[in-house]
């Protein structure tokens, strides 16, 4: 098992000095597609340059699917799968330190991970003939036959509990929670992980969501590296084998987020030597035909750093904070777009104030031409920066998958971006935000003026 070791660590360090080199083509490497037997769709882009693969297996199931009273459901159950794996009439059973020691010993990794929208699991191993097969076939038992022994979950729970309530003593986390649930009201996305909802949660309704959500026919599997299709078609397939077999009824739809029908302000008491401000509404979900239009516009309204509007009016000018931000979140739903900035308690009103008023003029009028195309500029400069690894690609690739964007999506991406105008942002804009019936939520600063 050293020799394996050895053999990952010496593959990354000759890897890496290729990268540099293969950045810039692997934007237009093609992404192959196609669908399983068992209905899994596969997304697979050849990078032969290591001997390595990633793979990304993801379903639909993650907190948006949640019983309200059991809100946290999806990401405890995830982290229980790497607490074991049950035995069968060919292979022993593994506790937590076996399982983990069984990947360190073969040099890969495997874990998962509980968004809003989806359930991920990652896969990252050497391609050599003698190993891989060994880490697929340990990736697919920890899937597929996660034991989900009641004592570890009874030790982890009062730590996760724990950590909640010590998330509670940060003035972010506090105003980010408000924030949440005054925007997304009644809608999943705004749903809080309680102590209350953990202590209802037990590993027999880990078993029970485990055994609706992971089936072949929903996953969207997404790899990069070393292999053809062939291969790849293989490994979907061992991974996938322990796994229901079948067809998959349709799982329950889950309602869209509510516009907001009129401003709200929240002020809450904080002993805090900053104030947390954070504005915002729901925004729109990634299918939106606006997704280019919005993200270069947040780029240059709040989300491009120093270069950025807010910036410039509020920290370069008036000094008021020392970051503000923006950005949008979109989902399968319609995630937030949100403003936030930090600022001394007796200056919150105004910076807030300053804040409302550039938005509202962006809103209005949009960017101007010299901030379009510094911002074209910026982004389109920046685009290799996210293609230069194969994790940063296999992302890509999952976002590709996930969303049903078009294969050729990083292809075009450049000139989806160099070809927008001023025009356009402002009617995106003017068509997704209402800065008149946002939502404010203020932590620490003394309340506004009713």
């Amino acid at each position: 098992m050293i020799a394996i070791k050895m053999r990952a660590a010496c593959a990354l360090l000759a890897g890496a000095s290729s990268l540099f080199y293969s950045n810039f083509a692997w934007a237009v490497l093609p992404i192959q597609h196609w669908t399983q037997r068992s209905g899994a769709q596969v997304f697979l882009v050849e990078s032969p340059t290591i001997p390595m693969v990633d793979v990304r297996l993801e379903w639909d199931g993650g907190s948006r699917r949640d019983p309200t009273e059991q809100a946290g459901l999806a990401s405890a159950m995830v982290g229980a799968m790497g607490d074991g794996v049950r035995a069968t009439a060919q292979e022993p059973a593994l506790d937590e330190n076996a399982l983990s020691e069984a990947w360190a010993d073969l040099g890969a990794s495997f874990g998962g991970s509980a968004s809003a929208d989806r359930l991920s699991f990652a896969l990252r191993s050497l391609t050599y003939p003698d190993l891989l097969p060994q880490a697929v076939a340990l990736a697919a038992r920890q899937l597929a036959e996660p034991a989900f022994p009641e004592a570890v979950w009874l030790r982890d729970r009062p730590k996760l509990i724990a950590s909640l309530k010590e998330a509670l003593t940060r003035p972010g986390n506090v105003a980010a929670k408000a924030y949440a649930k005054a925007v997304y009201g009644s809608h999943p996305y705004g749903a809080e992980t309680t102590e209350a909802t953990l202590l209802r949660i037990g590993v027999a309704e880990f078993a029970a969501l485990h055994a609706q959500l992971l089936r072949p026919c929903r996953a969207k599997v997404s790899l990069v590296g070393a292999l053809n299709r062939a291969q790849a078609d293989a490994l979907v397939a061992q991974l996938l084998a322990r796994l229901p077999q079948g067809a998959c009824t349709a799982l329950p739809p889950v309602p869209e987020v509510a516009p907001l029908t009129q401003a709200q302000q929240h002020d809450i008491a904080f002993d805090a030597a900053q104030a947390q401000v954070l504005l915002g509404q729901p925004g729109y979900p990634r299918r939106d035909p606006d997704h280019f239009a919005l993200v270069v516009g947040n780029h240059i309204l709040g989300g491009g750093g120093f270069t950025s509007r807010l910036t410039t009016e509020v920290r370069e000018k008036r000094g008021l904070t020392y970051s503000v931000y923006s950005y949008f979140s979109p989902g399968l739903h319609a995630g937030a777009f949100t403003v936030g900035l930090q600022t001394r308690p007796d200056q919150a009103q105004q910076a807030l104030a300053l804040v409302r008023k550039e938005l509202a003029k962006f809103v209005a009028e949009g960017p101007t031409e010299k901030e379009l195309q510094s911002a074209k500029d910026n982004l389109i400069g920046g685009f290799p920066l996210l293609l230069d690894g194969n994790r940063k690609l296999l992302e890509n690739v999952a976002n590709i998958a996930w969303n049903d964007l078009p294969l050729d999506y990083l292809d075009t991406w450049t000139q989806h971006i160099g070809k927008l105008t001023v025009a356009d942002i402002r009617a995106a804009f003017g068509r997704k935000l209402q800065p008149e019936k946002m939502v404010t939520v203020v932590l620490g600063a003394p309340a506004s003026s009713p």
